[in-house]
This record gives C-alpha cells, sequence and structure tokens, in this order.
C-alpha cells in the first residue's frame, strides 16, 4: 500500500504504514484482558527489547490486538516490502498447554476445519493469500493455550502459556536472525 499525498507546495508526504516498508513482519494477534490471549503480547514486548537498533530498521514488531490483524495484513500489496510475515498468537490444535507449534504457509488450516486461532475470524485465509499473491513467507508460532476468559476480564497467563513466551521468543529470535 503506497499511500502518497502532495501538499499544495508540490511536498510529497507517504503515509504507507512503517510496517509495511520494512521486510520482516512480527504480527502478535491478541488481547491482555483475556488470559491466554495476550500470549503474543508478551512475546512482542520481550522481542521490542532483545532486539538492536539494527534489526528493528528491518524488522517491524506488530502488536495488532485480536480484531486487526486481518486489516494490518490487507494494506500489503506490491509496493510492500514486507518479504517475511511470523504471526504469533495461541491456537487451538489440542496440544498440551503451553505447548509451541510452527505452522508453515501449507499447514494452514482450512478454516472450516480448524482454526488458527481461538477466535472468531479465521487468519488462515488471509496469510495464505498474501503469501501467494505477493510471495512472502509465512509462519506461525503458535501456542495451545490453556485458559481463554472472554468475555470475562482476566489479566495474566496460566503458568503453562508464561513459560512458553521465552521459547517462542527464542524461536523466532533464531528465524530473525538466521541462526
Amino acid at each position: 500500500m503506497k499511500a502518497e499525498i502532495k501538499s499544495q507546495d508540490n511536498e510529497l508526504f507517504d503515509f504507507t504504514p512503517s510496517y509495511l516498508k520494512k521486510e520482516i513482519m512480527v504480527l502478535a494477534c491478541g488481547n491482555i484482558l483475556f488470559a491466554d490471549d495476550g500470549f503474543s503480547v508478551h512475546v512482542i514486548q520481550k522481542l521490542e527489547k532483545i532486539l538492536t537498533d539494527e534489526e528493528k530498521q528491518k524488522i517491524a514488531l506488530v502488536d495488532a490486538g485480536a480484531g486487526a490483524p486481518q486489516q494490518v495484513l490487507t494494506l500489503i500489496d506490491e509496493n510492500s516490502k514486507t518479504k517475511k510475515i511470523i504471526v504469533v498468537d495461541v491456537i487451538d490444535w489440542g496440544l498440551k498447554p503451553g505447548e509451541i507449534k510452527i505452522i508453515e504457509k501449507d499447514e494452514l488450516p482450512n478454516p472450516k476445519y480448524h482454526r488458527l486461532d481461538i477466535h472468531n475470524l479465521p487468519l488462515a485465509p488471509i496469510l495464505r493469500e498474501v503469501a501467494e499473491k505477493y510471495g512472502i513467507e509465512v509462519k506461525v508460532v503458535g501456542c495451545q493455550a490453556k485458559y481463554i476468559s472472554e468475555p470475562d476480564v482476566h489479566i495474566g497467563l496460566s503458568e503453562e502459556v508464561e513459560k512458553a513466551v521465552d521459547k517462542a521468543v527464542e524461536i523466532i529470535l533464531r528465524e530473525l536472525r538466521g541462526d
């Protein structure tokens, strides 16, 4: 999405979201108000502290909340510099609570049968579309939730999911740094 506007004095302003100007996007999906649904927020916060300023020049850390990941992804187009998207979210794949699963593009579930997340808006179709249409590498770092409190507010992760935060950060750092 290239959004440029010229001012009256012919000065060009670029309103393209900053995350579309970077090669890698780490996209957090979740809400800290609903227990384990806040997993991705904790992962993004740790990454923010760990990544160097140089790394942050090419890596966008995007906390899209529970409702905006689809909107973020719909802004990607042929002008986006994004080459890789790493989605961080809780998943419901019948694993042990806190277990991490790396999901590649070709493994993205058919939302008719599985959901990538515990929310009502499946992210898999748009992830697959963006990956295929623009040649973007997509990976999901999913953590099996133990407890999602929605609609009730419960701040804090279950013990199992809290322990998984550091493991997810390590996995993402290896992916980002090519270790």
